[in-house]
């Protein structure tokens, strides 16, 4: 029977050097990562070369499954939506409902701006034409990342919307995939999984169309896939850097130690490469947590998985709250949970996270699953500089410029002068010419020596 015991990683922030505070902030190494990326290689390669045969053969591999098709028909789409049951249908409905309306208020026009009189610059805005769709559906199946990919995508008007999920054991793909799908307006939904369905639509195949970017979360192997095709022109762009799931909490001696446990443990539970972490001035608290972890752990089915995350857990004692959000600047969390009295007045103090929970009634989950906002966010650090997924991600913001006449009177000098001071002599001769047919003529292009 295993220890029901729970000791978190515990450190003091104030006494700890530089490279002290690194360890404490360190996520967890990702193992045998050069062979690894040879292995994914090698996946991306034979689908490249072999196209169908190659994702039937991985699908036997990997899967333990043999595809007689490779596209789910609708038979199987009304199969897996009548399987599902009148609330769980009701609530992928409203799930839909509210990330449909967040997204939505993404939504901007045009943007035009005289900078100077007769010259006008402006940003339009088109879909990506052709968007890839992946959804894991391993151990634990995710219909709210269907949700969370296939609405801003049909909101901006991709013409074409594709998506690959893993088949199950008998086959198919998980009903409440299938079904969110749907709901979205996704039509083409194949069974097709791990690195090779990275690969499938990055390049295309017989039965799969090759498309512009790619999105969504996944293992090791997905995310190494999504990285590789990326670096390759004849790829598919990513929606972003990821690395396993982690969550940070904030929490002072008045929070529930029980909420703080169970959120927690909603992130460990995703893989055993999960990182969650407690910032606190209370050890009181930590104690308490503590002890609402080694409970809680007893009565979770995937207990293994998240008894393995909480190996490389941790708690970083501050000295008061505006250090536990200094210190959660640092390390950037996927996702930040602020269970502290007046939260909100708090939320100043964020500048690195990929989404924030604010208060003792706003878990995680909400944001994973309902809420409205988004679920696929940068992890492993990148949240420093990434933002999570947005309307933006399925949309090319395009700049236009356009100057008449008198404008170019006005503006071509700047530009010719602009352009000599880079010593650019084409640009500034594109300027000059056109200054002559207005009857404008400037000095002459100085004269150059061209290095041998």
């Amino acid at each position: 029977m295993p220890d029901p015991t729970v000791n978190l990683a515990r450190y003091r922030w104030a006494e700890l050097d530089e490279p002290g505070r690194r360890a404490a902030l360190a996520r967890p190494e990702a193992a045998h990562r050069d062979s690894l990326a040879a292995d994914v290689a090698a996946i991306i390669a034979a689908v490249r070369r072999d196209g169908d045969a190659a994702l039937r053969h991985f699908a036997q591999r990997f899967d333990g499954v043999t595809l007689e098709a490779l596209r789910v028909s609708q038979d199987e789409f009304d199969a897996a939506e009548a399987a599902l049951s009148e609330i769980q249908r009701n609530a992928l409905r409203t799930a839909i409902d509210n990330v449909r309306a967040f997204h939505a208020a993404q939504l901007a026009g045009p943007i035009s701006v005289e900078t100077m009189p007769g010259v006008v610059c402006r940003r339009i805005t088109r879909p990506i034409r052709a968007v890839g769709l992946y959804v894991p559906a391993g151990s634990a199946p995710l219909p709210s990342t269907v949700i969370m990919l296939a609405v801003p995508a049909a909101l901006a008007g991709c013409p074409q919307r594709i998506l690959c999920t893993p088949p199950q054991k008998d086959g198919h793909a998980d009903p409440a995939v299938l079904t969110a799908a749907r709901y979205c307006g996704v039509e083409e939904v194949y069974l097709v999984g791990g690195a090779q369905a990275v690969a499938a639509m990055a390049y295309g195949t017989e039965t799969i169309p090759a498309v512009d970017k790619i999105y969504g979360p996944g293992n090791a192997f997905v995310t190494e896939a999504k990285l590789q095709v990326s670096r390759d022109p004849d790829g598919a762009a990513l929606d972003l850097p990821a690395g396993p799931s982690e969550v940070l909490v904030i929490a002072d001696g008045r929070a529930d130690p029980e909420f703080v446990a169970a959120d927690l443990l909603s992130q460990a539970e995703h893989g055993a490469d999960s990182q969650v972490v407690l910032v606190t001035p209370s050890p009181e608290l930590a104690d308490a947590v503590e002890a609402a972890v080694a409970a809680q752990l007893t009565v979770l089915p995937r207990n293994d998985v998240a008894r393995a995350a909480l190996e490389h857990a941790r708690v970083v004692f501050t000295r008061d709250l505006a250090e536990a959000f200094a210190v959660s600047n640092l390390y950037g969390p996927e996702h930040l949970i602020v269970q502290v009295p007046d939260a909100e007045a708090w939320l100043e103090h964020v500048e690195t996270a990929g989404s924030v929970f604010l208060g003792d009634w706003t878990p995680e989950s909400l944001g994973d699953y309902c809420s409205g906002t988004n679920h696929v966010l940068p992890t492993y650090g990148y949240a420093r500089a990434w933002s999570g997924l947005s309307m933006a991600d399925f949309q090319l913001h395009i700049s236009v410029q356009e100057a008449t006449p008198d404008g170019f009177r006005l503006i071509g000098p700047i530009t010719r002068t602009l352009a000599e001071l880079e010593r650019l002599d084409a640009h500034a001769l594109a300027v000059k010419l056109r200054l002559e047919a207005l009857g404008q003529p400037q000095a002459p292009l100085p004269t150059r020596k061209v290095d041998a």
